[in-house]
């Protein structure tokens, strides 16, 4: 096994670190030296001060689900009454405030709803398109296969289908940890992992673009978060359809697990590590959602280069009872205030 020393020099000459050595450095260097590796990978692929955001919001189309996760605390199951599948009118109001915001997207995600079949999907993008002039990014892997499976068809032919209607690219939620050990304890009844990286796989393929996530902080172990990263780059050498690499950490209030809430030296550390791990990732976002505004400032200079969304409206975290909210103008100054320079960007990261 390499020594440390040796494992730092080879991120420094900005070679390629195995899971092995990656566990090394996440175990043994300290918090500052991973802070400043970090640092100094992210102006090697940023050189300029430059801090991206994205102005959307997040529509969640049903909270009806069937996959009955354990850190889920959004969720209704079909038979309690609470659950709601959005109305048209709703949307199209949301998506008015989104552009008069000076949104450029929105989120669509939702459950696992047993009754919605595939023409209800076609509709809802085709309403959107035919109403809107806004970019649509959408369903996660885990919607997309149990679409692809309620519907008989393979995830190539759904997420042709659905991109024909107006999909254009794919958030990165529902990976949690791509480990099927974790998984099945965690979400049992979501894709596996390598249903996940088949979506995703099939998305890069049909030339769309995704993000990728990792919620960490729940039952995993530190080489399960390696295994993650390692199965997410493999996927990138293969289709480089990733745009950006989100690390964020379970917030257990109001879920079915009981753990103590990852700390923000916790969370930085695997932020930092995900910047040295990610040499075919550009973009590393900071999670001010969960993590609040002071330290998503403070993630700035443990790699991220990307403060996410304003998020107009966030519901899913929210349950689980975290609550921060930036606007764009609270946002632009958090970043200034660290000494970057603030850029609205698009999905795919040009600069608008």
């Amino acid at each position: 096994m390499d020594s440390l020393h040796q494992i730092i020099e080879k991120v420094i000459a900005h070679q390629r670190i195995d899971i092995n050595e990656g566990l090394v450095l996440f175990r043994q260097a300290d918090f500052l030296t991973l802070a400043s590796l970090a640092n100094q990978k992210r102006f090697y692929y940023h050189p300029d001060k430059i801090v991206t955001y994205v102005v959307d919001r997040n529509i969640n189309y049903t909270n009806i689900c069937v996959s009955g996760c354990r850190f889920c605390a959004f969720f209704e199951t079909p038979d309690k009454g609470k659950g709601y599948v959005i109305s048209k009118q709703d949307l199209f109001d949301k998506i008015q405030e989104t552009l008069r915001l000076g949104g450029t997207q929105i989120l669509l995600q939702g459950g696992m709803h047993p009754d919605l079949d595939l023409d209800y999907y076609i509709d809802l993008l085709t309403y959107i398109k035919e109403n809107f002039d806004i970019h649509i990014h959408g369903f996660s892997p885990p919607e997309i296969d149990f679409i692809a499976k309620k519907s008989s068809l393979s995830i190539a032919q759904t997420l042709l289908i659905l991109k024909k209607a107006g999909l254009s690219s794919i958030p990165g939620g529902g990976a949690e940890i791509l480990c099927d050990d974790i998984r099945k304890k965690v979400s049992p009844n979501k894709c596996s992992s390598e249903e996940w990286l088949e979506v995703m796989r099939q998305a890069h393929l049909q030339g769309m673009r995704s993000s990728a996530t990792m919620m960490f902080g729940h039952i995993e172990k530190d080489f399960h978060i390696f295994e993650h990263m390692d199965k997410l780059r493999s996927l990138q050498d293969e289709t480089h359809g990733f745009t950006a690499f989100i690390p964020w950490t379970f917030q257990p209030d109001n879920t079915k697990i009981a753990v103590k809430k990852k700390t923000a030296v916790e969370y930085l550390r695997v932020l930092a590590i995900s910047r040295l791990f990610f040499d075919n990732i550009d973009n590393i976002q900071a999670s001010w959602v969960t993590q609040g505004d002071k330290i998503a400032q403070t993630a700035l200079f443990f790699g991220a280069n990307d403060m996410g969304s304003t998020m107009i409206e966030e519901n899913v975290v929210a349950s689980a009872g975290v609550d921060f909210m930036l606007s764009k103008e609270e946002l632009t100054r958090l970043i200034t205030k660290a000494g970057f320079e603030p850029r609205q960007r698009d999905c795919y990261y040009n600069l608008l």
